[in-house]
């Protein structure tokens, strides 16, 4: 069984395991408080009154949390979850990517606060978030008072809603802080499109597999994609298109967290696949598709025109693959890469591709201050995101506004809250002196060093484990998309 498999259980530990599980209040009505202080009143004259807050309710249909300190210093941080599947939906509004985070944050006078979304925050909800976020602020400002600051940060999905927040509301943010996050969600479907195509193309040949516009099929095309990444994992030949499919996307070979990167072609190509499988076949595979194409009128993706045996030479991977096939007796990659340059190919919606240039990819503005903290072995969003992300801020923006921070880690969001916390202070410093503090890898592991062993617990999200790691910020450079949007 896979690190990665009884998803809804893990899910659901993880959720009691960091502090998600909360209760939600139905029927409430857009902006009524339960536990809260009254319309109008400042947030200093509620902890006068009574000291810490939590703050509940629904606007629009999307429920939110608040968390109000027994005195706060005047900064809120408005968090944006990630990408949920309608079978791991947490309970209750995570208002930070750990519970200890919440809790230093809320200790230190921070108020914390976060919509989960219409939907229950299930699958593409970008617009949604940006809207329900905005939302929820403008109701924060009004029942609780005026920020002083106000940091918009997001994980995954919801780093590419923190950006997008302060790029569009840009006197309304004072900084951004965006965890293992996606600025171009556009590429990442069409790169998740390639890794299918090379799958069904080279590893299910002939079968019943409908990458997009699935429909009811979705999740039978999505377990018949699984069921020949497997297969494919019990031969050398099998392994070999596994790399393949995995190097069209920049997929690395290190999926676990808690483990060191692996070393071997079989391990690294084993870890890879495990990204192929359980981010891309059934994360964004059929079924994700599914939704996507509902909120935006169509197929998004395509793969007209790519030339899969350009991607591979371009791929920081290709080494990988070459390793891969020079193990296989009975591998040809030339002849692989011709059958995929025969293999049909996938166009997209108009309509659909239209959407997700509007709400799925960032501009590269800088009207704050931003940092970004991402793990190297990151398979389900990968770190060439983030050298896209520096790019496009070099173009429309102010490189000096950013920086771009790095845990030596497998696994997608492998933080601990002291990595979170250490990337939060670094921000505020930024926004209140004008300048970045130093961000050498050397003073950031002291840091969080500093923060203490509660601190230093990180999840692996395939085995649903949460143990203490030695700190690991360190200096990278990620490789260039293979096929940004722009």
């Amino acid at each position: 069984m896979s690190r990665w498999t009884s998803g809804a259980d893990r899910w659901r530990r993880r959720t009691a395991r960091v502090g998600l599980v909360g209760a939600a209040l139905a029927g409430l009505v857009a902006g009524l408080v339960v536990g809260g202080p009254p319309a109008g009143a400042s947030a200093e004259a509620s902890a006068a009154a009574g000291g810490r807050k939590t703050i509940t309710g629904e606007i629009d249909g999307a429920e939110y949390r608040v968390e109000l300190p027994a005195r706060w210093n005047g900064t809120l941080v408005l968090y944006s979850h990630g990408y949920f599947l309608a079978e791991w939906v947490p309970e209750g509004v995570q208002v930070a990517n750990r519970v200890e985070t919440e809790q230093w944050l809320i200790e230190h006078g921070y108020a914390v606060a976060a919509s989960k979304f219409k939907n229950d925050g299930v699958g593409y909800g970008v617009q949604d978030g940006v809207t329900d976020q905005v939302a929820l602020l403008d109701w924060f400002e009004e029942h609780v008072g005026e920020p002083r600051r106000t940091v918009s940060s997001g994980m995954s999905q919801g780093g590419l809603i923190a950006a997008l927040l302060a790029e569009r509301n840009p006197k309304r943010f004072d900084g951004v802080a965006a965890m293992c996050a996606e600025y171009d969600t556009h590429a990442t479907w069409n790169s998740g499109l390639d890794i299918t195509f090379v799958v069904k193309t080279l590893l299910a040949p002939g079968e019943d597999i409908e990458l997009v516009r699935a429909g009811e099929d979705a999740a039978a095309s999505r377990d018949a994609l699984a069921a020949a990444i497997d297969r494919a994992l019990e031969t050398p030949e099998g392994r070999a298109r596994l790399a393949l499919a995995g190097a069209v996307a920049n997929i690395p070979g290190w999926y676990a967290a808690h483990e060191p990167k692996p070393k071997t072609t079989d391990e690294l190509v084993a870890a890879q696949s495990l990204w192929t499988k359980w981010a891309y076949s059934y994360g964004i595979g059929p079924v994700g598709r599914t939704e996507l194409e509902a909120r935006a009128g169509g197929n998004p993706s395509w793969n007209t025109g790519i030339d899969y045996g350009r991607l591979l030479a371009r791929s920081s991977q290709r080494d990988l693959v070459r390793d891969a096939y020079a193990a296989a007796p009975g591998g040809n990659l030339d002849a692989d890469l011709k059958r995929l340059a025969k293999a049909p190919r996938i166009r997209p919606d108009a309509k659909a591709v239209a959407y997700q240039y509007r709400h799925g990819i960032v501009r590269g503005t800088t009207p704050a201050p931003v940092v970004t903290l991402h793990s190297t072995g990151d398979g389900g969003a990968v770190t060439d995101q983030e050298r896209w992300y520096a790019d496009q801020i070099r173009r429309h923006g102010n490189s000096s506004s950013l920086r771009q921070l790095w845990v030596d880690r497998g696994g997608h969001c492998s933080f601990s809250s002291a990595d979170e916390l250490v990337m939060l202070r670094t921000l505020l410093d930024r926004i209140d002196d004008g300048q970045w503090p130093s961000t050498a890898p050397t003073r950031l592991n002291a840091s969080v060093s500093a923060m203490g062993p509660a601190y230093q617990k990180v999840l692996d999200l395939g085995t649903g484990a949460d143990l203490p790691l030695e700190p690991a910020y360190t200096n990278f450079t990620p490789p260039r998309m293979l096929r940004p949007s722009r």
